[in-house]
């Protein structure tokens, strides 16, 4: 390992020659941060709307965060799930304790690995009840994100993350989202063994389901003896304003998939499983050699007390307030937008027909001007801040994205 500084234009190049082309950052090295601001290896700040994809939940060096993660380094780092170990037991049970619906937690990795656990569940629980393969189907929605691995990415029904990847695994049906209708009508063949969507899908345009939807869901799978599987990866952990999303919609679901905020920028993921499939996968059912390991799972335990406090779900809210507000007055200077949509801190802004498929380049623009957005597909823009962001932060981001937007226009006009 080299000990001389090495410039960021090399360190691109590094990443251009050594890394699998499977993504196309920016020419920026992000080098540390601290609350919603980022610094740059040249010492350029930006505001971070993106809080690397939702995940950042308390922003940047958090130090009951730090604190968790060095107290855990001195002790213990890996200890497989061959022994117990004191983090993971305590996470679980606070988990369940914050979910009302919940009496078992599977702890894994990711957001596709908790989304893999879930759709093994689905089917070894059809399988107990002597259902044959055939029988064992998922309904997914169209414009959903379930992950990248085989499994999730047939969940997903998307074909543009599924092209060059068959034969794709059975047992999935697509319907569009938000249609009741439609779902009804997928479900009158007596073979789904459970519906899985997003309360807000993320990847799909930042689309939340209709009032009623997830009631109308929570009908059919009981009317028809299916699972109602939550993927709250990114939508969970407090980022709609409450710690679970489907809470706004008075729903009980059978599965609900965790991951992103959980660790709130250290990887793990989570299953929780309410008491009709708690009991179903016993032991060499399912397992993972990383999950619940002890450091991810100490971090994670003060993430989830944080997130859930009053404190956090209030500052969720009033910057969630103080967004839109921003977004609309910007909206009526450039008139880009044809909605802003969302649910608390995950809010879309969806370009207008005028400007479809530019959402790439107004993120930019924005790096340019020293903010940090993402997109939800071509003609979206995302933005999910820190839970925590701040009054000041919220609004030099607000006008950074106001210079960025005055940039793009004026660009539009020129071509």
């Amino acid at each position: 390992m080299s000990s001389h500084p090495v410039e960021p234009s090399d360190l691109v190049g590094l990443g251009k020659r050594y890394w699998l082309p499977v993504y196309r950052p920016r020419d920026v090295i992000l080098d540390h941060g601290k609350g919603s601001r980022v610094w740059d290896t040249e010492g350029r700040d930006y505001i971070d709307f993106g809080a690397g994809i939702a995940v950042n939940a308390l922003g940047h060096q958090d130090p009951d965060l730090v604190a968790a993660l060095v107290g855990q380094a001195h002790k213990l780092w890996h200890a497989s799930n061959v022994f117990y170990s004191e983090p993971p037991l305590h996470l679980a049970q606070e988990l369940v304790e914050h979910a009302p619906f919940a009496e078992r937690v599977f702890l894994c990795n990711s957001g596709t690995e908790a989304n893999e656990a879930a759709i093994k569940l689905v089917r070894k629980w059809a399988a107990s009840l002597g259902r044959p393969p055939e029988k064992r189907v998922i309904v997914t929605f169209k414009g959903s994100f379930h992950g990248r691995t085989l499994a999730a990415v047939t969940a997903t029904a998307q074909p543009k993350y599924q092209e060059g990847y068959e034969p794709l695994p059975g047992g999935f049906r697509y319907v569009p989202f938000n249609d009741p209708a439609a779902l009804e009508e997928a479900m009158a063949h007596g073979d789904v063994a459970a519906v899985m969507l997003e309360p807000v899908q993320g990847e799909g345009g930042v689309m939340p389901a209709e009032p009623g939807f997830l009631k109308k869901v929570r009908e059919l799978c009981d009317a028809h003896e299916a699972l109602m599987v939550l993927d709250e990866i990114q939508c969970g952990m407090g980022r709609t304003g409450t710690l679970f999303a489907h809470t706004h919609d008075h729903v009980t679901p059978d599965i609900v998939t965790l991951a992103k905020a959980l660790g709130a920028g250290f990887p793990i993921g989570a299953m929780l499983v309410g008491p009709k499939v708690a009991e179903v996968m016993q032991f060499g059912a399912h397992g993972t050699t990383f999950g619940g390991n002890p450091m991810a799972a100490a971090v994670a335990r003060v993430a989830l007390a944080k997130i859930a406090s009053p404190a956090v779900m209030l500052n969720v809210e009033r910057q969630a307030n103080d967004l839109r507000a921003g977004l609309n007055k910007l909206n009526h200077e450039f008139h880009l937008f044809s909605e802003i949509r969302g649910r608390g801190l995950m809010i879309g802004a969806v370009l207008d027909a005028r400007y479809a498929g530019r959402a790439g380049e107004i993120l930019d623009l924005a790096a340019a001007h020293g903010l940090l957005i993402l997109q939800a597909g071509p003609d979206v823009l995302r933005i999910v801040p820190p839970l925590t962001i701040t009054d000041e932060e919220t609004a030099e981001g607000l006008e950074r994205l106001h210079a960025s937007l005055a940039a793009f226009v004026q660009e539009a006009q020129v071509a």
